[in-house]
């Protein structure tokens, strides 16, 4: 290799971890034997099942893509681009890969001997812990400080961290195949072919006593060690590897990896001692990365097409409904699915641009509104959407709005095709009224915190929870600096908005009964949009305009903060979380078995407890429109 060459590679290496905490002297040697390949388009790197290389793998140019073949179908797991490793199964264990690489594009990749890097490993326990972490989230860069994207916690890699593959919760089979003590080899094998799996559990009264997978069949009865007549006990793995329902991906997989095993018996306290509720092989953990978060949003950032982005989108409904499922937080729900949603927006955009006619005449925002602005979007609904642009002179101000009304329509369009649908009031960017200079933004919120009426508060309702979604930040910052000044020089306006946060009460009406809506197309229906969500999101909202707190939409972090703010009022807000979370999930739940927004319940499809459930979500409603009647005095004014 050249000295050029030699330091080319030297240099690229060191821009990335785990190489850029090695010693000079470590990197140096590496560099001197890695091997350089020169790959096509589609060409293979290394296939599933095939006998491990004696390299890992970093992308030097292109991209690499990771799947596994599942019966029929192929998987895509993940996408790997400059700075990525992979192909690291050989580096931690010895059998062979249960994946596929090959180049998605002409792609140039370096190939780092393992003799040489487990030498350097032995050494370096921070580069172990990175190797290990990467093998089992396979994300990009843990250890960055500085990643803008929500999709990763700054977090120390060696402890629990808050990345979204450590923290989905695995998937499991509920229905494990067992037998007993005194099963020849012949029958489990046998009921393994019947039902189709991997693996049959040895149990006794329903505690697992021992294992038996392919592999043991494998390596101990096709190869004669054992006859296939013998007792199960012969070849079964025992004591079995016990592990709690709650366990996530990434900790199974590091359990797999210490104990150099495919499988994990689940129990209900996740010991021995208790009894068998499920089994988690390798297979399943497969499947679940290819519905990882971080794959989805590389899969986005790669895409070439609408129709890409429609898939991933169809796909992150899936991904909902697992989570709901699984019983994971709704916070950490709302992360993801805002996060992907996001992402799938700013693409739309990137090809928006592209099809301009030349680039934007001046710096501009992409500001969504409602739900998607306050990181609270979940399911599919309609588009919420809105549009800034620097101020410029008056001669030029129509071609420049004629410029961002064409590509706001490419944009909403495009949504529309993903699947966020138009908004029925027309509140989006494509419309002139929402596509507006900056100036022209401060006007239109004075106007309405100024001139109060109850059109001007439904549309502060809309407009006060904007998030810039894309484009230049100060822009938008610059908005929210102007509604805090006007509502300061006409703070009777907080009063308005205080009255219009209490006009739907606690939905609780005579007797104890959910009021529903008495006429139109949701006729005996409950509104839970309306009756208990907006009332918790409009508290929040006035509360923390009245602290004249700029930068927090979201609900729960508005309550969050006015915790913090208000500590007589700490329990209060606390339950208001509470309740939201439980609203939030509910909406998420209904509306994924009904195929819809899950605004309207059905409340004869609701069981006994699911309704005690919502009505205990009403107190903590009635208190905080208690002390928002109190607080802006409604009683006055009402």
């Amino acid at each position: 290799m050249s000295t050029n060459n030699s330091q080319r590679i030297y240099d690229f290496l060191k821009a990335y971890p785990p190489f850029d905490i090695l010693e000079k002297n470590q990197l140096k040697l590496i560099t001197s034997k890695i091997r350089t390949l020169h790959l096509k388009p589609n060409q293979l790197v290394f296939s599933q099942k095939e006998t491990p290389h004696e390299y890992f793998y970093v992308v030097a140019q292109g991209a690499i893509e990771l799947r596994a073949k599942m019966e029929e179908s192929s998987i895509l797991l993940d996408i790997c681009d400059e700075g990525d490793v992979f192909g690291l199964r050989p580096l931690i264990q010895k059998d062979n890969y249960l994946m596929s690489a090959n180049a998605k594009e002409e792609s140039i990749i370096y190939g780092i001997p393992i003799a040489t890097f487990k030498d350097i490993i032995k050494e370096n326990n921070k580069v172990y812990n990175f190797i290990i972490a990467s093998f089992t989230t396979n994300i990009k860069d843990l250890y960055s400080k500085n990643e803008p994207s929500e999709l990763f916690a700054n977090e120390d890699i060696i402890k629990k961290s808050n990345l979204f593959f450590d923290s989905q919760l695995a998937t499991y089979s509920t229905n494990p195949i067992t037998c007993k003590k005194g099963t020849s080899i012949k029958e489990s094998a046998q009921s393994m072919s019947e039902h189709q799996v991997g693996s049959i559990v040895i149990e006794k009264n329903n505690k697992p006593i021992g294992i038996i997978t392919n592999k043991d069949l494998r390596s101990k009865i096709a190869t004669g060690l054992v006859s296939i007549e013998e007792n199960v006990t012969q070849i079964m793995s025992s004591p079995v590897i016990t592990v709690s329902d709650d366990i996530t991906v990434a900790e199974a997989q590091i359990i797999m990896l210490k104990y150099n095993i495919s499988h994990l018996c689940i129990t209900t306290k996740g010991d021995t001692n208790s009894d068998l509720k499920g089994i988690l092989s390798e297979r399943d953990i497969l499947i679940l990365r290819g519905n990882n978060p971080s794959a989805f949003i590389k899969n986005i950032k790669r895409a070439k097409d609408i129709e890409a982005l429609t898939l991933i989108r169809e796909k992150t409904s899936t991904l909902l409904a697992q989570y709901l499922e699984q019983k994971t937080p709704i916070i950490f729900i709302s992360k993801i699915i805002s996060e992907i949603n996001k992402s799938i927006t700013n693409k739309i955009i990137e090809f928006s641009l592209n099809e301009m006619p030349y680039t934007p005449p001046v710096k501009f925002a992409w500001l969504s509104l409602g739900s998607q602005g306050r990181n609270e979007q979940l399911l599919i609904t309609d588009q919420d959407n809105a549009l800034v642009f620097e101020d410029v002179n008056e001669e030029l101000h129509k071609t420049i709005k004629a410029y961002f009304l064409e590509f706001t329509k490419k944009v909403t369009a495009k949504l529309n095709k993903v699947g966020f649908e138009y908004c029925p009031a027309d509140m989006m960017a494509s419309n002139p009224k929402w596509c507006l200079s900056l100036s022209e933004w401060k006007s239109q919120f004075n106007h309405w915190i100024q001139k109060p009426s109850e059109k001007s508060i439904m549309m502060c309702t809309i407009f006060f929870d904007f998030n810039c979604l894309n484009g230049e930040e100060g822009l938008a910052k610059e908005i929210s600096k102007s509604i805090i000044k006007s509502i300061n020089s006409f703070d009777i306006f907080l009063n308005y908005l205080g009255r219009n946060a209490i006009l739907n009460p606690p939905p609780i009406g005579f007797f104890r009964q959910l009021i529903v809506e008495s006429n139109g197309a949701h006729k005996n229906e409950f509104d839970l949009k309306a009756r208990a969500l907006m009332p918790l999101i409009d508290a929040a909202r006035l509360l923390t305009l009245s602290h004249q707190i700029e930068n927090k939409v979201n609900t729960i972090d508005r309550y969050q903060t006015l915790a913090e703010l208000e500590p007589q009022n700490k329990d209060l807000y606390e339950s208001c979380i509470d309740s939201f979370k439980i609203l939030q999930r509910h909406r998420s739940e209904q509306g994924l078995l009904h195929n819809d927004s899950g605004r309207y319940l059905k409340l004869q499809t609701l069981s006994k407890s699911e309704k005690l459930r919502l009505k205990g979500c009403f107190k903590p409603i009635k208190d905080v429109q208690g002390l928002l009647t109190t607080r802006y005095k409604l009683s006055q004014i009402m």
